[in-house]
């Protein structure tokens, strides 16, 4: 039974086929049925002399003037006689440019569109309409790996790199907290120092304990920071518990920027890249420059827009970032892709300048690792962040905000 594979390519070389042979058979017969040119001009001549004629009977002309318009007329028309059979009765074209031009023509069709469809087609793979993309992006949120598959999936990780003092710290955290399993503020510190430890599982059962002592209390915040921690021990994978964590506290505030940012990655990640688009477009509208979730969506953006269908998609410039200013990024369009790559290494190096010699907060830290991940330069991007390990290991809550620009960086954290 003929597949439908095998119908496409017949019915695409018969076409191609059909319509190559129609144009190279009209070129090489290339007969003028009409005649030479010079049988026009005959033609023409003869309808003068009947005006002529026609002329002199209604009085327009006289006797005198006619005879010399015949003259003339006649002459002329003995003159494209002349022409006309001197330049023979074969008005073919030349049988060698007709064979040249229709091989061309043959090649351009047959060999151009199906190097096109090599280019920009997809052999093998059957149509993808809308309807056919919503039903899969449906059935991949439906049948998505829950939580605990994805963390089982994810290889073993070793060791935290932290400093011993640090590590004696949280022990002692840990044991304080076995020791008083009702202390909210105790299990609050735990969640925020296993997760700057890079112990997300620890982490979020720890703020999983948190919203349980805290039960109808418990904020929007709380929620956003359990999800968060869940997606980080997933992977970067949003799990359908996850995203009811993030839809808990949505419900609790609608503006949740971390809520929001991974809903919109949840929805991207089963398949509908335009509703994340939407999603991630309007919370940055709605953001500050040094809102957290602001460097992973600015280095993820532009490739949902893309995927989206959106052409030409601009990002909202933020007056107080440390980064390239609305005028720079005007600028930038101007210059060629080498010019526009050296300015904003010219910006990223300024920030890092800066950084180094008189510090900053953990945004300005995030939003120099992400830049260096979006220039490819992956092993200055692991050096800032363990730079700033070292820098913020006092502080876990600063330190996961660089571990945000990390993470958007692409680093294996």
């Amino acid at each position: 039974m003929m597949n439908d594979m095998t119908f496409f390519w017949i019915a695409t070389v018969g076409l191609a086929v059909a319509m190559a042979a129609l144009l190279v058979l009209a070129l090489m017969r290339g007969q003028r049925d009409t005649g030479p040119a010079e049988a026009f001009d005959v033609q023409v001549y003869r309808d003068q002399l009947n005006e002529v004629d026609r002329d002199l009977q209604r009085g327009v002309l006289g006797q005198e003037d006619a005879a010399r318009l015949r003259t003339e007329i006649s002459r002329r028309i003995l003159s494209a006689d002349a022409k006309a059979q001197s330049s023979g009765k074969d008005s073919r074209q030349p049988r060698a440019l007709g064979v040249a031009t229709s091989a061309l023509i043959a090649a351009s069709i047959l060999g151009g569109g199906f190097g096109l469809y090599a280019l920009l087609g997809a052999p093998g793979y059957g149509d993808l309409g809308l309807k056919s993309r919503l039903e899969m992006a449906k059935v991949a949120r439906e049948n998505r790996p829950t939580q605990a598959e994805a963390e089982a999936q994810l290889p073993a990780s070793g060791d935290p790199d932290v400093a011993p003092e640090y590590g004696d710290l949280v022990e002692r955290l840990r044991i304080a907290v076995a020791d008083r399993p009702d202390d909210i503020q105790g299990h609050v510190l735990l969640a925020r120092s296993e997760a700057a430890m890079g112990n997300f599982r620890a982490a979020y059962a720890a703020q999983q304990r948190v919203l349980s002592l805290k039960g109808d209390s418990a904020t929007a915040s709380d929620y956003a920071d359990l999800g968060d921690m869940m997606v980080l021990a997933a992977g970067g994978y949003v799990s359908p518990e996850a995203e009811n964590v993030f839809d808990a506290a949505l419900s609790r505030d609608r503006q949740n920027g971390v809520a929001r940012y991974y809903k919109g990655l949840a929805i991207a990640q089963t398949g509908r890249p335009d509703v994340a688009f939407r999603l991630w477009d309007q919370l940055l509208r709605q953001s500050a420059a040094d809102d957290k979730w602001v460097p992973p969506i600015m280095a993820q953006i532009e490739e949902m827009a893309f995927r989206a269908g959106v052409n030409d998609y601009q990002p909202p410039a933020f007056e107080n970032a440390p980064g390239p200013s609305a005028e720079d990024v005007e600028q930038a369009g101007d210059l060629s892709p080498q010019q526009r790559q050296e300015m904003i290494q010219g910006m990223v190096d300024r920030l890092s300048s800066r950084l180094a010699t008189e510090g900053g907060p953990p945004e300005d830290w995030a939003r120099l690792i992400s830049s260096l991940g979006v220039l490819g330069d992956q092993a200055q991007a692991i050096a800032i962040w363990n730079n700033a390990q070292e820098v913020f290991a006092d502080n876990p809550e600063a330190l996961e905000i660089v571990r945000d620009g990390a993470r958007a960086a692409g680093l294996s954290i």
